[in-house]
């Protein structure tokens, strides 16, 4: 039999990329040895307890609504994996596009944007908050389009879950090993200029679907706070 044939990497997510976009260098973690790049959850935790605490996310248009995610880090088949969870077609923002599980802040029931982000991994994966342990909190980023401004929360699950996806807010929960994320190759990054000149935007190419825009952001924030 011959070799089989590598798996497809990229997905169908809607990407409005200018016509003179820019395509930058590797990652800091380009020259990463295999070997390292399968941290364990306490040397996660060592690292992120070291790395400087996340800036507040910036506005970037009027009348933004204050939001958080859940970053659920969990180790799966003796290998650390992150959770992502991929928005339906009937959305009216982000459709179709790979993220964390998270929503906008309810005042009437959040008392912090922590609680946010630990409701809204329950109502659309079914974590219970009980079995997350928020270990850090990054740097908040923001979108324009949709207006939000995003404070992403660390959390690690204390067992495997009982992933149970809201039919409504998601159509497929992916389990990415952490290796895979720090292998540079499925990595890349491009300059964009439009509401703001010289934007960075970063892309991870998974095995049929492709993470970028805040997501993409929020860990490459990671992702450099574990190599640093």
């Amino acid at each position: 039999m011959g070799a089989q044939p590598e798996p497809r990497r990229g997905g169908q997510q809607r990407i409005p990329r200018p016509a003179d976009f820019r395509v930058m260098g590797p990652p800091s973690w380009a020259s990463l040895d295999p070997a390292d790049r399968r941290p364990t959850l306490d040397q996660i935790r060592r690292r992120l307890v070291a790395s400087p605490a996340g800036a507040e996310p910036v506005s970037l248009v009027t009348g933004s609504v204050p939001s958080a995610v859940l970053v659920p880090i969990v180790e799966l088949r003796g290998e650390t994996h992150l959770l992502f969870i991929k928005r339906p077609e009937t959305m009216t923002t982000h459709k179709g596009e790979i993220a964390f599980p998270g929503g906008k802040r309810d005042p009437e029931v959040d008392t912090d944007l922590r609680a946010t982000a630990l409701r809204e991994a329950r109502e659309e994966i079914g974590l219970d908050p009980a079995g997350v342990e928020i270990v850090a909190k990054l740097g908040g980023v923001s979108t324009a389009a949709s207006a939000f401004t995003i404070t992403p929360f660390v959390g690690f699950l204390a067992r495997p879950p009982e992933i149970v996806p809201n039919p409504g807010e998601v159509v497929r929960v992916l389990e990415v090993p952490l290796a895979e994320l720090l292998d540079a190759s499925i990595y890349h990054e491009e300059r964009w200029d439009g509401f703001q000149r010289d934007m960075a935007i970063f892309f991870y190419d998974l095995i049929d679907e492709t993470i970028w825009g805040a997501t993409a952001r929020i860990l490459t924030d990671l992702l450099t706070r574990l190599v640093a």
